[in-house]
């Protein structure tokens, strides 16, 4: 599904290198999870994926479905299915969550979409995240909680049915019921679409335990140095970066 070629990747503004001939392969239905110390280049290869502003491909290149994505606009890479959950979600004054997804999934079907059918699906999926129904009419993101924010990106993907999601830092600001509800609600949608793919990015192995990986792989200065299961997880956990 997602296969990435010998990548290098800079910031722009610093013109800094972080990701140094990168190379990662993923099939269809398969979980990765990719950890490292800070610094390492996690969120920039999630970022790069989505062809984020602030960074540069600068060599290789990154293939979705055999879709070449180098040169396509971040919009253009979501409508191919891939969905981004951000670390920090962005508030969105005066865009209530439902305008902003059904404008969202009305881009990606190319189709108006019925509001009955579209309100009954999102109150569904509400109940599942426990969410208060009142978020669908308040701004975007807007004084939510971080456990709110991050159950909102969940929301967002129930609706628009990707079919390659990047997880960045998901547990970050989340509580053990808040993240035991989001991973439950991740875990259920890829029994549902079982060919779905995932990527996690994390530092702690705590959210490999509520969504298993089938690969885990280390990456320090820009390289993935080490690849394996979700004992290699556990074994950083016990031993550090150091080590490895």
């Amino acid at each position: 599904m997602l296969n990435i070629k010998n990548i290098s990747v800079k910031v722009k503004d610093i013109d800094k290198t972080i990701l140094k001939d990168l190379s990662l392969s993923i099939n269809d239905s398969e979980v990765h999870a990719i950890m490292g110390p800070n610094g390492a280049g996690k969120s920039t290869l999630s970022k790069i994926i989505m062809n984020h502003y602030q960074y540069e491909l600068t060599n290789g290149q990154i293939y979705y479905n055999d879709v070449l994505l180098n040169n396509l606009s971040t919009d253009k890479i979501a409508n191919l299915g891939i969905f981004y959950a951000f670390q920090s979600p962005t508030e969105i004054e005066g865009v209530s969550n439902s305008e902003f997804l059904r404008t969202a999934l009305s881009q990606k079907t190319n189709k108006n979409v019925n509001l009955y059918e579209f309100i009954k699906s999102m109150e569904e999926s509400m109940d599942d995240l426990k969410l208060d129904k009142s978020m669908l009419h308040r701004s975007l993101n807007k004084g939510f909680s971080g456990g709110e924010k991050k159950k909102n990106e969940i929301l967002q993907l129930k609706v628009l049915k990707p079919n390659f999601i990047i997880l960045d830092e998901l547990d970050s600001g989340l509580d053990v019921d808040s993240l035991k509800i989001v991973c439950k609600n991740i875990n259920d949608y890829k029994k549902e679409n079982p060919n779905t793919s995932i990527l996690i990015i994390t530092h702690h192995p705590k959210i490999l335990e509520y969504i298993k990986p089938d690969y885990v792989h280390i990456l320090e200065n820009g390289k993935i140095i080490k690849s394996g299961d979700l004992s290699l997880a556990y074994k950083i956990e016990e031993e550090g970066y150091n080590n490895e």
